[in-house]
């Protein structure tokens, strides 16, 4: 707490000795003080995590979506998609030649950015709809904060109209939000940052337009299967596990169902991979190329049988038979044959909105989310490092809320050197993630509209499917009750930074 103007005491959370410091001490050593014990172990890549208390005792039903779900791709298949795409613009729809210099950078994009088609800006948005400073970029090179705030009339906030709708796309604004979508954003960058390095005029949306559409090309032709299909131990990871996470809910007397956007052969030729010739043995319905997400809102479209062929049946279906391959369908239909309804069904997939949105908001079903990105974040969160300088952050800004109420010239430089401190370290710790856009999940202390949507839309999420098989199938989980921020000032100035006191508390006994 503080003791005299000028000076702060701090202590070691569980040590009974207190260092009295001058505020204009270079603290830079303070977070070894500060760091709880141990605590640079406490999350497990391996973990589910939740945002709803959910029984798995009480689910009789699992469904699953194939493509980065039942099957987790290795990111060399994201060079291959942005290659073809490229080569499909120059080739096709007649792009500069010069274009094909570029190659794919793993390391610029993250998942959940928003893109503004008319100022061809890719870039960050938090919860409450305000662009992350230093996270805005057009091609490949970044835009000043004093542009960005310029572009949306002095401000750092979209307006809702713009922002992305129900399944992320707005009137001129679109959130990526699938894994595909990393190559996708790759090329968009590059061929803005060739337009505008030869200082060529061209039209945004007709450019964005192109580049989605050359990228959808890959997936339509069916390159991208191909790929997959002439080298599964190259592309398809974690196989064995998805073998033993579908064993182990069947022995326990779980059914299974799959819904897909991807065709029939596709998913064949890598099930086989994957669990063997049998594995329709293990479902009690799968259905290929839903279609979603109008699979789920559409009550126009019939199932359609498939023969062992692959080819389509033309009889009516009135009843949905294991073993069997049934295409297209609608969610209505398919709640009428089964009567899998409400909370006794938990549905897997990895993109929130096709995947999971309607089925929660609009049916009651479970969720399960599947974010691969989240075991490497969770690895970078446990260095010391990266806890080190949270908790540093932390702690400067309980010091800068706190000592804002000395005004005296001294004051104010410390609270300035401070300042300057705490977004150097919030630079920093953005960086450990990835050097333009940092983590997925926050922008410098708000959570960001890719978390809201997965908070809002998955009851689990998990880094993959295999994640399961460190829990009974009976297991309970329980989210976490945080803080609210009118709960925080005792909690989280306590369990965060370890050690600050609240000060003036003395003072606002009475008011208690």
């Amino acid at each position: 707490g503080l003791t005299l103007p000028g000076l702060w005491e701090v202590h070691r959370a569980g040590s009974p000795i207190r260092i009295i410091i001058p505020i204009t001490a270079s603290l830079h050593l303070l977070p070894l003080d500060l760091l709880p014990p141990e605590v640079c172990s406490l999350l497990n890549p391996a973990a589910i995590y939740a945002n709803n208390e959910i029984s798995l005792r009480d689910v009789e039903v699992y469904g699953f979506d194939y493509d980065y779900t039942l099957a987790q791709y290795a990111d060399a298949l994201h060079p291959e998609i942005f290659s073809a795409a490229r080569d499909i613009l120059i080739e096709h729809y007649k792009y500069p030649e010069g274009i094909r210099k570029y190659d794919y950078n793993p390391s610029f994009a993250i998942r959940g950015l928003h893109y503004d088609i008319q100022k061809s800006l890719l870039m960050k948005i938090d919860a409450f709809h305000y662009v992350q400073l230093g996270t805005a970029y057009r091609g490949l090179q970044p835009v000043p904060d004093e542009e960005v705030i310029e572009l949306y009339g002095g401000t750092q906030h979209i307006p809702l109209y713009q922002m992305s709708g129900f399944y992320g796309k707005g009137p001129s604004i679109k959130q990526f939000m699938d894994i595909f979508s990393l190559p996708e954003m790759a090329l968009l960058s590059c061929v803005v940052d060739y337009f505008l390095g030869h200082s060529l005029e061209f039209d945004q949306a007709h450019l964005y337009k192109d580049v989605t559409d050359a990228i959808r090309d890959v997936h339509v032709k069916g390159l991208m299967y191909q790929w997959i299909e002439q080298d599964m131990e190259k592309y398809i990871l974690r196989g064995d596990e998805t073998f033993a996470v579908l064993n182990r809910l069947v022995a326990h007397g779980k059914q299974l169902f799959l819904i897909t956007n991807s065709p029939f052969s596709f998913v064949d030729k890598g099930m086989r991979h994957m669990v063997g010739p049998d594995w329709r043995q293990l479902f009690d319905v799968v259905i290929v190329q839903a279609d979603k997400p109008s699979f789920f809102t559409d009550r126009r479209k019939p199932f359609r049988k498939l023969d062992e062929k692959g080819s389509l049946q033309w009889d009516r279906i009135t009843r949905l038979e294991k073993g069997k391959i049934y295409r297209q369908g609608n969610l209505f239909d398919f709640l009428r044959l089964t009567e899998w309804r409400g909370p006794r069904v938990l549905y897997f997939g990895d993109h929130l909105y096709s995947d999971l949105a309607d089925l929660m908001l609009r049916h009651g079903w479970r969720t399960g989310a599947i974010i691969p990105e989240l075991e490497r974040e969770i690895r970078i969160i446990n260095t010391e490092q990266y806890m080190h300088s949270l908790t540093w952050q932390q702690a400067l800004t309980g010091l800068l809320e706190r000592m804002q109420t000395y005004q005296d010239a001294e004051s104010r430089q410390v609270l300035a050197a401070w300042m300057k401190e705490r977004q150097e370290l919030r630079c920093i710790t953005k960086a450990l993630f990835n050097a333009q856009f940092g983590s997925i999940f926050r922008t410098f202390h708000n959570p960001t509209y890719f978390s809201r949507r997965l908070v809002r839309f998955s009851d689990l999420y998990m880094a993959s499917l295999s994640c399961l098989l460190n829990y009974r199938v009976d297991f309970t989980f329980y989210p976490r009750r945080t803080p609210l921020q009118h709960e925080a000032p005792l909690w989280m100035d306590q369990l965060c930074t370890g050690c600050m006191k609240t000060p003036f508390l003395g003072d606002m006994a009475h008011i208690r």
